[in-house]
């Protein structure tokens, strides 16, 4: 890593960041990490994280700041209807409602007086810490919305809590404290220590580790010239921002001990927030798995109720009912008729457990709807949660009354998407009064991609004894967010794992399958299902790859432009996502970029959170903002200038990106310096999109070969493992 410290001398003053300009836009190589896809400028060379992170944190700070902002928007105009309201009921509602409104107007003026003054306030300090001009406002604004109105005060107390706000880096945050404290700004100040340590594990959720090795940890803050690492670390344990945990070593590289000596031990060290993330996603399943109750001999007295529930009827009265409990011989016997050996595993196991874990890709989809069918017709309130709206809709698709049952996880979650009521909403679950959703089976596909967050709020939102199906293709790519929570479960096996035994015998599928366990092997491909095309350097790749998506592939195979995606390793580079769309958009939708960079007519990404991606297209643009189609939405977007920057051309995307979701073509480039970010999970997870078409454009020489047989993924360090372990037995 580059450094501006002297630890002799003291940190050395370095520039602020400047705001990114536009989106998309620069050179140099940005590697696709997994954690989100929103763009980011480029880091300095040696940085310990992929050159997109600041960009991905700068998405997570917009959005919370836009999220603060309409809800006290909406608070203060629900507040300000609802006491016009109230006042409407009396026999002086003009003017008491005129009064109430009055009152809401001066609450509102009065907070915006209070952020106003309060981004004036850390406006100062920040230019008086050498911030440029350009970056004061949007630092300014991310600082009220991490520290709140008193965060002039934070900045000055602690400068190097400016490390909290996105895109800034220790170099920057040393030039800043140098600015505002002078000769007091030693290299060995703890706020500094306690700054850099949490920025670290910040640094590493964004690699995908929910915890870091104590050891690990040190070697970091004294590679940025802290003198005493161990003395920051405990100050940031006493602090409360980080957690220690000490674990039995598990895993390949794990010693056993002697029969007489202790299991050796490592000591991990976490960030609260995804400490109690972790935490809570194993209580959670712990929970849900010790309160299940085995189907006895006899169906329940409810059974026999639902039964008489008309099935127009169904989701207004689960939310109100108690579950339904069939017997064991009526589980039998619908396993008995389910049409496949691998659904009829599947039904027994759900059945007699609480928790199932499912493996399989695509063609498995088949057993969950087998499963969402038998269980809806043994009255039960069963339900499933997919991450994209692709994965949605295949699901619907196999089900005798589509998508009723079937939903996206925000739509879970939220009742519909966009919120309850939403126009076009399916009709979700609902909630029972205790708050959880009222189901009794929930299914959930996609599971690999579960980040630790978002399994906890899940895993919180089910009642006891709630049975929960995890399905996903253990080989695809792990989460944007920190954690491998399927992969945890897979190892720890605290549930039984049905395997999918329904084959895809494509060409396609033949030859995923041989990547999966470590082989790159030539497939027969008769009808032109699988391509393999050399080239010798990137611009060569570009070209090639650009022929196959505008020409080659729907003149020979009859796959539109449309349906077909690029899939290549980053970001950045000469065959990166952003050479890629620039050649695709000047084939297919030549423009000048009216709209903020952006024709009606150009393909498009959309990423509303860090790793969470729309496919969809422009529509048009104007001064409110552009008009988008996303894919699986019955009404458009209108995306604001300011969010304009969570938009990329979606012509070619990466296979973070792309997870989720299949194309009838895909189109994989690989340059010459893709070959130091290559993985078999990686080319697992991109050559699996496809449908019915796949090409790879190779440049990247035997790297290719070498990722898939010697480097499996990335490696993750995590709790949840050994958490199961000390809670539950190793059973199956």
């Amino acid at each position: 890593m580059s450094q501006t410290h002297d630890p002799d001398s003291g940190p050395q003053e370095a520039a602020l960041p400047e705001p990114r300009a536009e989106a998309g836009g620069g050179a140099g190589s940005e590697p696709d990490t997994g954690a989100g896809s929103a763009p980011g400028a480029a880091a300095p060379a040696g940085a310990p994280a992929a050159a997109g992170d600041a960009g991905r944190a700068a998405e997570v700070a917009a959005l919370a700041e836009a999220i603060r902002t309409i809800g006290g928007g909406t608070a203060r105009a629900d507040g300000a209807a609802g006491a016009a309201a109230r006042a409407t009921s009396g026999e002086d509602a003009p003017a008491t409602a005129a009064s109430a409104a009055a009152s809401a107007a001066a609450a509102t003026a009065a907070l915006d007086e209070a952020r106003a003054a309060a981004l004036n306030a850390v406006s100062e300090v920040l230019t008086a810490g050498g911030a440029p001009a350009a970056a004061v406002a949007g630092l300014a604004a991310a600082a009220v919305a991490a520290f709140g109105e008193a965060a002039a005060t934070a900045l000055r107390e602690d400068p190097w809590g400016l490390l909290a706000l996105p895109g800034v880096r220790p170099e920057q945050a040393d030039g800043f404290a140098r600015a505002l404290l002078g000769a007091e700004a030693g290299p060995g100040d703890l706020r500094r220590g306690q700054a850099l340590a949490v920025w670290l594990l910040e640094q590493a959720a964004l690699r995908g580790h929910s915890a870091l090795e104590a050891g690990e940890l040190r070697e970091g803050l004294a590679k940025l010239g802290l003198p005493e690492p161990e003395q920051a670390l405990q100050e940031a344990v006493l602090d409360g921002r980080v957690m220690p945990f000490q674990e039995e070593e598990t895993g390949p590289g794990a010693q056993p001990a002697e029969e007489d000596e202790e299991s050796p031990v490592r000591m991990l060290l976490a960030l609260e927030r995804l400490a109690l993330a972790e935490d809570s996603a194993a209580d959670g399943l712990v929970r849900i798995m010790s309160t299940f109750e085995v189907p006895g001999d006899e169906a329940s007295a409810d059974e026999a109720a639902a039964d008489e529930v008309a099935p127009d009827e169904v989701d207004e009265a689960s939310a109100g009912r108690q579950p339904v409990a069939p017997a064991a011989a009526v589980w039998e016997a619908a396993a008995a008729a389910a049409p496949s050996t691998s659904a009829s595993a599947l039904i027994r196991a759900v059945a007699a457990h609480p928790l199932v874990l499912h493996t399989g890709d695509a063609a498995a989809r088949i057993e969950l709807a087998a499963l969402l069918s038998t269980a809806d017709e043994l009255g039960l309130r069963a339900w499933a949660a997919s991450w994209s709206e692709h994965g949605r809709d295949a699901l619907a698709a196999l089900l005798p009354d589509g998508r009723g049952r079937s939903l996206t996880l925000p739509e879970l979650l939220q009742n519909g998407p966009g919120g309850p009521g939403a126009p076009g909403a399916p009709t979700g679950p609902g909630r029972a009064e205790d708050g959880s959703l009222a189901v009794d089976l929930l299914i959930v596909q996609d599971a690999p991609l579960l980040d630790l967050e978002l399994a906890a709020t899940l895993v919180e939102a089910l009642a006891d004894g709630t049975r929960l199906v995890l399905s996903g293709d253990p080989g695809q790519l792990w989460s944007a967010g920190p954690g491998r929570l399927f992969a945890d479960l897979l190892a720890a096996k605290p549930a039984p794992v049905v395997a999918s035994r329904t084959p895809d015998l494509s060409p396609i599928g033949e030859l995923v399958s041989g990547i999966g366990i470590g082989e790159l092997q030539s497939v027969e491909a008769p009808e032109k299902e699988v391509m393999i095309l050399t080239a010798r350097e990137a611009g060569e790749a570009v070209h090639r790859a650009v022929q196959l998506l505008t020409d080659s592939i729907p003149r020979a195979l009859g796959i539109p432009a449309e349906q077909t995606v690029l899939l290549t390793p980053g970001h950045g580079g000469p065959a990166g996502t952003r050479a890629l769309n620039a050649a695709a958009k000047a084939r297919l939708n030549p423009g000048p970029g009216r709209f903020a960079g952006f024709d009606p007519g150009d393909r498009v990404v959309y990423s509303p959170l860090p790793g969470v991606n729309r496919p969809g297209t422009v529509l048009g643009g104007d001064p409110a903002g552009l008009r988008l189609a996303l894919a699986g939405a019955t009404d458009e977007l209108l995306l604001p200038p300011a969010q304009v920057d969570r938009l990329r051309h979606g012509w070619a995307l990466t296979a973070h990106q792309a997870v989720g979701r299949r194309w009838p073509g895909v189109v994989v480039v690989l340059p010459e310096d893709a070959a130091a970010t290559l993985t078999r999970q990686w080319v697992y997870t991109a050559f699996s999109r496809a449908e019915r078409h796949l090409s790879v454009v190779h440049a990247a020489g035997p790297a290719l070969a070498q990722a898939v047989a010697e480097r499996p993924a990335a490696a993750r360090t995590t709790r949840l493992r050994a958490i199961l372990a000390e809670q539950t037995e190793q059973a199956y």
